[in-house]
């Protein structure tokens, strides 16, 4: 009874006797299943709570690429600005690169009450120990009580190790935050169970309380050039050898439309039945001036290259038209495109997941539906 009770697989059956292993996250389903009292939970002693009085403010990790902000440093200074709202406190953000000065009165048109500067030539290039080195510096030494980052290739390299260096927990791809207003924890809400639940999390004992968050899961701040903010700048002086270093950076020519930022997207999933007929969402992308995206599915056949792959796995996207070609819409896949303004849906299935989702949705065949919409668009476009 326990070894079927358990949703993770952690229980082994050896010469009659259940073994946990490794696999266990202490979730309890194998103790209220069995009959005989078998299983019995020893809880650890308890980790006494950090003094946490001394921490105030909601900081911002804000990225950028080339010298230009992250579309989700802006995202995050939204919601961080409703965050240190409530909490009655300052708005920082922390800006890492080089020749980045310029754009730290951007910051603070978005929302950010203090920006702290980290600008070096050695920091031209993002690279784990020096970025974990200045953002776990300044936490210690300013003690916010929140800490933000977003869910990108870079959030997600580097802010686990600032994490285990500040001695905290980590909340990974979060898609809502909130403050409990008896408490005053942070509560981080994000997709468990492979989606199909939405887990909510607290840091009650230690801070900061840090989290990295989905792009393009919150709207950024309207920019107010009216506002006024303090500019503090950090001198970094790297120590010792880096364990790394970038030698050369090559962009993937299939990412010649971010599908992060394109306001049209065309996406195909197993319902195209080959990498050839990807040919024709390509075409309908193009007539459309939108981006092609895709399911895990297709991606997994080696159809479409993984950056272009949305989804609980993939990226999150919110355009201004999502059109969904052959994807019979798992809740994994639409995890990371629900929020697009308008759906359109074609698949062959009228009971496909997909269509309780969409805001127009057309039953048919995708190879015979796409040309003429293709043709249509292109009449209409003269």
């Amino acid at each position: 009874m326990c070894v079927s009770a358990c949703p993770f697989g952690a229980i082994e059956m050896r010469d009659g006797k259940a073994f946990i292993t490794e696999a266990c996250t202490m979730c309890g389903a194998c103790i209220e299943v069995c009959e005989f009292k078998a299983i019995e939970r020893i809880d650890e002693e308890a980790v006494p709570a950090a003094n946490l009085s001394g921490y105030k403010g909601v900081w911002v990790f804000a990225e950028q690429h080339k010298g230009g902000i992250a579309s989700v440093a802006l995202e995050l200074l939204g919601e961080g600005r409703k965050l240190a709202d409530k909490k009655k406190t300052r708005l920082s953000a922390v800006f890492i690169g080089h020749g980045i000065k310029d754009k730290v009165k951007d910051l603070i048109a978005h929302g950010a009450d203090i920006v702290y500067v980290a600008d070096d030539v050695s920091l031209k290039d993002f690279n784990d120990d020096s970025y974990a080195a200045i953002l776990t510096m300044l936490a210690k030494q300013h003690k916010p009580e929140i800490i933000l980052a977003g869910a990108t290739a870079i959030g997600r390299s580097f802010f686990p190790k600032v994490a285990s260096a500040l001695g905290t927990g980590l909340t990974a791809d979060c898609t809502m935050l909130d403050i409990d207003v008896e408490t005053g924890n942070l509560h981080q809400t994000r997709p468990a169970f492979g989606g199909n639940i939405m887990a909510t999390i607290v840091t009650p004992n230690h801070r900061p309380q840090m989290a990295t968050v989905r792009h393009k899961v919150m709207k950024p701040a309207p920019r107010d050039d009216s506002r006024i903010g303090d500019i503090i700048d950090i001198s970094y002086t790297q120590s010792g050898d880096l364990r790394t270093r970038v030698i050369k950076t090559v962009e993937d020519l299939g990412e010649t439309v971010n599908i992060c930022e394109a306001d049209i997207i065309v996406a195909g999933g197993r319902g195209l039945g080959s990498a050839a007929n990807f040919r024709l969402i390509e075409e309908l992308a193009k007539v459309l001036g939108g981006a092609v995206a895709a399911t895990r599915g297709a991606v997994d056949e080696g159809w479409i290259p993984y950056p272009h792959q949305v989804g609980q796995t993939g990226k999150t996207v919110c355009p201004k038209l999502y059109i969904a070609c052959g994807i019979s819409g798992a809740i994994q896949h639409i995890a990371g495109m629900q929020s697009s303004d308008v759906i359109v849906a074609i698949n062959r299935d009228p009971d496909a997941p997909i269509f309780t989702v969409a805001t127009y949705g057309i039953v048919g065949d995708v190879h015979e539906v796409v040309p003429i919409m293709i043709k249509k668009i292109r009449e209409m476009r003269g």
